[in-house]
C-alpha cells in the first residue's frame, strides 16, 4: 500500500479533516488527555508551523504529524513533543511507520536534536511504532492524568537524533 501513499504538508485549510481525525483520537480514550478540540487558532499556537504533515490515500488524508515545543526555554529550542494520528480507516498499512519516518527526517531538517512522546501505556500499538524506529522507553509517569474516574500512566519515550550531535 505504501507506493499509493504521499506524505504531504498541512495547513489551516486541511483543519477539518485533520481534526476530525484529532476527534477519533480524543474519542479512544488512550491517544490523549485533550476532551475537545482545539480551535485551528488554538492549535496552531501550540505547534510548530514546521514539520506539520499528512499522509495522503488517493484524495483522503489518512493521518497526521506534527512536533510542539517540550519548553519556551532557548536551551530546548531542538527538543519537541511528537503528535500523530491515523484515521481508524487506514490502521495497521504502515501509514503511522511511513509518517512518523517522515517526521523524523524532516525535524532533523529543521534543526531538532531530540524527539519525544509519552503515550498511554495502554497504547501498545503507538509505543510499539516509536519503538520500531530509533525511541527508546526512558519511564514511565504513574497515573499522570485522569479521564473520566480512571486514572492513567504515560509512557515516556525519546528519539535521540543521530545526525544532530
Amino acid at each position: 500500500m505504501s507506493e499509493s501513499i504521499q506524505i504531504e504538508y498541512f495547513t489551516q485549510k486541511d483543519w477539518s479533516v485533520i481534526s476530525e481525525i484529532y476527534k477519533e483520537g480524543i474519542d479512544t480514550g488512550i491517544a490523549t488527555f485533550e476532551t475537545q478540540l482545539p480551535t485551528w487558532e488554538q492549535w496552531d499556537a501550540s505547534h510548530f508551523t514546521s514539520c506539520r504533515i499528512k499522509a495522503m490515500v488517493k484524495n483522503s488524508v489518512a493521518g497526521w504529524a506534527a512536533l510542539a515545543p517540550v519548553s519556551k526555554r532557548e536551551v530546548y529550542k531542538g527538543v519537541a513533543e511528537v503528535s500523530i494520528y491515523i484515521t481508524s480507516k487506514y490502521r495497521r498499512l504502515g501509514i503511522g511507520t511511513l509518517l512518523l519516518s517522515r517526521l523524523i527526517a524532516e525535524s532533523e531538517q529543521a534543526g531538532f536534536w531530540t524527539l519525544q512522546a509519552g503515550v498511554f501505556s495502554i497504547n501498545k500499538a503507538s509505543i510499539a511504532l516509536h519503538k520500531s524506529l530509533g525511541f527508546r522507553e526512558i519511564g514511565y509517569r504513574e497515573k499522570i492524568a485522569k479521564l473520566d474516574t480512571t486514572w492513567y500512566d504515560n509512557t515516556i519515550l525519546e528519539r535521540r537524533s543521530k545526525i544532530i550531535i
